[in-house]
């Protein structure tokens, strides 16, 4: 009986989203090996394996979470709550005594960077949070609450200082609650608080972010380095791919290294010159199907619990994407996020494919996906 249940079970697997996951991961690893081509430091650095070796561990992990029953994880969320925060606080008051700043642990195998897992223990948290207090969601109180918990993990995140990965955090805030009933006033008083937020915390931010931030709406077109530079060089690799790019290892900005960054923020650049608009426009289209399968996923779910962490989900892979995307069309200011499964960052891509474990654990403790 409990064989039967177990193949019942896994019959509900969604093959169709690991398969567009595991070629988004093949094809970010294969972007990655080109962008590193010819530059003996970088390759000194093993980027190449490094990303290979994650991505291993990530998918096996993904099948260990997508094992377990999601439900579990709200049993057990405020001591992964307590014990992400107390981390980020012991790495926040470390790196600002040693170091400066500092946003990874040192494993002496391999860097974590825990601000990437914090990601995931958010949205289980908040889903479990809004889950036990649906009746709340429309008074006030209750939804100041909800942020100060974000805020707990979001503040040591800032203070490293990484606003990037705060305001995603934010954003998962904002998201879940909206997904959970927020009023339509109380919608509209966030978007004003949202539109004013960046105005009130730019005296606030470390030079480096003000820099970026002024480069971006005020940029000096003789600039020969810094952002700027950066972002010329990225407009320039994007708009010389073409329709078709100019192959694989064959791109002049890649590998003569005029992109900088190509293997991370900038990879959306580097694969536009190397395969064109035909192949970004193929690559964003794979993208696009996981977070649609995650959406469904979060229209499936048995439970309030389960559709919100797949919505959770699918709101991280989005906005990720969208900002590294506008980020290389010059469309915002640089930031350090990835895109989703295929920049190179070890910890970020683990993040998301134990995201994706999250939805496929919903999934499969529901009943099969018609395609």
């Amino acid at each position: 009986m409990k064989a039967q249940n177990f193949i019942s079970t896994w019959r509900h697997f969604d093959f169709w989203l690991l398969g567009a996951v595991v070629l988004l991961v093949i094809f970010g690893i294969t972007m990655i090996r080109s962008a590193v081509a010819e530059n003996i430091e970088l390759v000194e650095l093993n980027l190449v394996q490094r990303q290979a070796i994650f991505a291993i561990g990530g998918l096996v992990l993904m099948f260990i979470v997508s094992a377990i029953d999601y439900r579990l994880w709200a049993s057990i969320s405020r001591p992964l709550y307590i014990i992400t925060v107390v981390l980020l606080g012991a790495l926040t008051i470390a790196g600002a005594a040693l170091f400066g700043s500092a946003r990874w642990f040192d494993t002496g195998v391999i860097l974590i960077q825990p601000s990437e897992i914090a990601k995931i223990v958010l949205i289980l948290v908040l889903a479990d949070f809004f889950t036990r207090n649906m009746s709340k969601i429309h008074n006030l109180s209750f939804v100041a609450l909800s942020f100060g918990f974000a805020m707990l993990i979001v503040v040591p995140i800032l203070l490293q200082p990484n606003l990037s990965t705060s305001i995603v955090m934010m954003v998962l805030w904002f998201a879940l609650l909206w997904a959970s009933g927020l009023r339509i006033r109380h919608l509209l008083m966030f978007i004003g608080a949202g539109i004013l937020a960046p105005i009130v915390a730019f005296p606030f931010l470390v030079d480096y972010q003000q820099r970026r931030i002024l480069n971006f709406l005020f940029p000096d077109p003789n600039a020969r380095h810094g952002d700027i530079y950066n972002i010329q060089q990225a407009l320039i690799s994007i708009g010389s791919g073409g329709l078709l790019g100019q192959g694989y290892g064959q791109g002049t900005q890649v590998q003569l290294r005029f992109l900088k960054v190509r293997w991370s923020d900038f990879i959306f650049s580097a694969m536009s010159h190397e395969f064109g608009f035909i192949g970004v426009l193929l690559v964003l289209l794979v993208l696009l199907f996981v977070i649609l399968r995650c959406l469904r996923a979060a229209r499936l779910a048995s439970d309030t619990f389960g559709a919100l962490i797949a919505y959770g989900v699918a709101t991280m892979i989005t906005f990720q994407a969208m900002v590294n995307i506008g980020v290389n069309l010059n469309l915002m200011p640089a930031t350090g996020l990835t895109l989703p499964f295929v920049s190179y960052g070890g910890s970020s891509l683990l993040s998301s494919l134990i995201g994706i474990g999250l939805v496929e654990s919903v999934v499969l403790r529901h009943r099969a996906l018609d395609f």
